[in-house]
């Protein structure tokens, strides 16, 4: 472990650098106008995967971004492990919220700022500079193979044809995923649950134009009031979500599983503070800790319509829209919740409005076993890097490849994730702690070891 220590040190500066040259790539793979960046992004992996000392790397086109594709082969008889990333980024937007620019990454108070730097370039990253360790050290513990996508900001839309048409090329021994975050640094943890998304987009029309509010209004439907008031009723006083069937199929879990995930160090007011609000709010019954890892949950992730640029316009829209996302549990299935979505919200609206209900993508919950060799050696490399043992923990996140991986490959998944909940991922500002990425790639490294050790 020293010597991982030690070189980890000495290149410390590289390692952030080549980091930071990734950043400036604006990968964003939900605007078009991004698609030579994406392109650029995959260019870079191939790069580095390249310096890193795999075999062979491809870029590997799809109908949407293409995906990298890398392996490191050292014996079939060894254990093989399948590093699954992506180099895709969420918008920026809006960028006057930014104190530097999204894409010109910095580094102040050891923080990295920057779009993607915890999510997930900077913890896809990680593993890459883990098996350059790997390769220094001499022969690799076990087989190293990569998938790292260009599409999972978006839903993945091309990975499960990929996945299913190369399940040979990606058999392996296990999956490893970091993109996740941990309790703090000072109590590491590993995720072992995600909740599934089911993400929709909404339209309400009323008149076939954009009308004088003067001349119409009280006498016409304003669809911005109507979506409000639709929009509200989703969900009750007791924070319950009111769509008929949605809890039919949510695995309730037992008295003895809910007291060990409040066993999790958790501080409310600490909490509060960090996202600058004065009280949690949530389903009733439940603590915070669950109804943002075993519950499931409906919000609005954007709502507009009419006029709103700068001074007054007296319109009564023609028509106004919502995106809307509901993140999903065990063993709730996304294609049925979206379906159940659509039926009830056309069904709740008054005549003087037509509504359509746009479908965007999905994923399924997953849970994985803690009694794995994979989750032990996780759980080892853990405690050689950072002298304690993680916690298990339920991600209130979406990663749908995971429930993929476990369809179509039948192979367990370990999300040893190293982010913090305070990088602000999705966010203005969003960071990755420079520990927690140097950290990381020790830990990764131990993993291989660990897991090989295991698997003898």
């Amino acid at each position: 472990m020293s010597e991982v220590k030690s070189y980890i040190s000495t290149n410390r500066q590289r390692f952030l650098d080549e980091l930071l040259e990734f950043l400036k790539i604006p990968s964003v793979s939900a605007d078009s106008k991004f698609k030579n960046d994406v392109l650029r992004g995959a260019g870079f992996l191939e790069k580095a995967l390249q310096n890193a000392g795999v075999d062979l790397v491809e870029v590997c086109p799809t109908k949407g971004h293409p995906i990298v594709y890398a392996e490191k082969i050292i014996d079939g008889e060894l254990p093989t492990v399948l590093v699954y990333g992506h180099y895709d980024v969420q918008p920026p937007d809006p960028y006057e919220l930014w104190d530097s620019p999204p894409f010109e990454p910095v580094i102040k108070d050891e923080r990295i700022f920057a779009r993607g730097s915890c999510d997930d370039k900077g913890q896809l990253y990680m593993h890459i500079k883990a098996l350059e360790i790997l390769n220094q050290q001499g022969p690799l513990p076990c087989n190293i193979k990569f998938i790292l996508e260009g599409e999972e900001e978006v839903g993945s839309a091309n990975l499960e044809r990929f996945v299913k048409e190369n399940a040979a090329r990606l058999s392996s021994d296990v999956i490893l995923i970091s993109d996740t975050a941990i309790i703090s640094n000072e109590s590491p943890s590993i995720t072992v649950g995600l909740r599934g998304l089911s993400y929709v987009e909404v339209e309400v029309t009323g008149p076939d134009r954009d009308l004088h509010s003067g001349v119409y209004g009280g006498a016409v439907a304003n669809p911005i009031n109507i979506l409000c008031k639709m929009v509200a009723s989703l969900i009750d006083g007791d924070g319950r979500i009111t769509i008929p069937g949605f809890y039919d199929k949510v695995q309730e879990l037992t008295a003895e599983a809910r007291e060990k995930l409040a066993e999790a160090p958790f501080d409310p007011e600490e909490y509060k503070a960090s996202i600058g609000i004065r009280e949690t709010q949530g389903e009733k019954g439940y603590s915070t800790i669950e109804r943002t890892g075993i519950r499931p949950t409906l919000d609005v992730n954007g709502i507009w319509g009419g006029y709103t640029g700068e001074g007054a316009k007296t319109v009564l829209p023609s028509k106004a829209y919502a995106k809307i996302s509901m993140r999903l549990v065990p063993d709730q299935d996304d294609q049925e919740i979206t379906r159940l979505f659509t039926e009830h919200f056309i069904s709740i609206a008054p005549k003087s409005v037509g509504v359509k209900v746009t479908p965007h993508h999905g994923g399924k919950p997953a849970v994985t076993p803690t009694d794995s060799l994979a989750y032990k050696a996780a759980s080892k490399a853990f405690e050689q890097a950072w002298g304690k043992t993680p916690i298990p923990t339920r991600d209130g996140g979406s990663i749908p490849i995971v429930a993929l991986f476990d369809e179509v490959l039948k192979v367990n998944t370990v999300l040893m994730g190293f982010g913090l909940d305070t990088d602000a991922i999705h966010s203005p500002n969003e960071s990755y702690g420079v520990f927690n990425y140097l950290k990381g790639i020790e830990t990764i490294v131990l993993f291989h070891h660990q897991f090989a050790s295991l698997k003898k």
